[in-house]
C-alpha cells in the first residue's frame, strides 16, 4: 500500500486530481496498485455480468476505478474493483454514498497478515457507510469467492468454482457462476 502525502489532510477534490486510482483513508490518499491479469478480468466479468440486471433491478452495475464518497470518521472514499450502486447518478462526479455490493478481487499483494487486517477494516468500513454485501475473490491461491454481510461480518459464505455466489439481499435473486471468474 503507498500513501500520497499531502501537506494537509486530503479531499475529494484532491482525488479528482490524480492520475490513478486511490481512496481517502485516515486523511490521506492510499493509492491503488495496478492489478494482473486474471483479478483484473475477474472483476470486469462481475461487473458484466451485473450490467445485464440493469434494466430489472433498478441499480447500476460500477466497474473498476470508479469512486464512492462516503462520510466515516476515517475514510472518506471507496474504490472496489466492482460494485452495484442503487443511488443516483452523478454524471462526471464521484458517486454520493457507498454501493450496496462491493467486489474487492485479491491482487498479488493482498496476501499475508497485514493483507488480511486491511481487508478486514475495510469490509468493516464498508458496512458502516451502508453496504450490505462485500465480496473478496480470490482468483490466484484459494479460488474462491467469499461473501461477507453486513449482517453477519465475521462469518463469510465461502463459494467455490463449480459453485454458483450470489449477493442477497445486496442484488436479490442475481447469481454469479465462480467459474466465470476465469473467463
Amino acid at each position: 500500500m503507498k500513501i500520497l502525502k499531502l501537506p494537509r489532510e486530503a479531499t475529494v477534490e484532491d482525488l479528482y486530481e490524480l492520475d490513478e486510482k486511490g481512496e481517502i483513508v485516515n486523511g490521506e490518499i492510499v493509492l491503488m496498485t495496478p492489478t494482473g491479469f486474471l483479478p483484473h478480468r475477474a472483476a470486469l466479468n462481475v461487473t458484466f455480468h451485473l450490467r445485464q440486471l440493469e434494466a430489472t433491478q433498478g441499480g447500476y452495475a460500477i466497474g473498476d476505478g470508479a469512486a464512492f464518497v462516503v462520510d466515516l470518521p476515517h475514510r472518506q472514499s471507496f474504490s472496489p474493483d466492482a460494485a452495484w450502486y442503487t443511488g443516483e447518478p452523478t454524471g462526471g462526479r464521484f458517486m454520493q454514498g457507498a454501493p450496496v455490493f462491493a467486489v474487492e478481487v485479491r491482487s498479488e499483494g493482498d496476501y499475508g497478515l497485514r493483507a488480511e487486517r486491511e481487508m478486514m477494516a475495510k469490509r468493516a468500513d464498508y458496512f458502516a457507510a451502508g453496504t450490505s454485501v462485500v465480496w473478496d475473490v480470490d482468483v490466484l491461491r484459494e479460488q474462491v469467492v467469499r461473501v461477507y454481510r453486513s449482517t453477519e461480518p465475521d462469518t463469510p459464505v465461502i463459494y467455490h468454482r463449480g459453485e454458483t455466489a450470489e449477493a442477497e439481499p445486496a442484488v436479490p435473486g442475481w447469481r454469479f457462476p465462480v467459474e466465470r471468474l476465469w473467463n
